[in-house]
């Protein structure tokens, strides 16, 4: 996690958004890599994303992010 502030709320929420996400990626065969690539974040440049945990850590990181540190879609 960086070490910008992040609202407790808004981390809760995107917490279980991407644990969402990431489950419906796992259930229908999915890997981290793909979990990651459906939210434009590049598998091949991130460490430690062999792991669930960390790819919904991420996932839940990308969207706490500014709306201008977003990458557009």
């Amino acid at each position: 996690m960086t070490t910008q502030h992040i609202n407790s709320l808004q981390w809760h929420q995107a917490m279980g958004f991407a644990r969402q996400s990431c489950a419906r990626i796992f259930r229908d065969g999915g890997n981290p890599a793909d979990a990651l690539e459906a939210f434009g974040l590049d598998a091949d440049r991130t460490y430690g994303a062999a792991d669930w945990d960390k790819t919904v850590e991420m996932v839940a990181e990308y969207l706490c992010r500014q709306p201008q540190e977003r990458r557009a879609a």
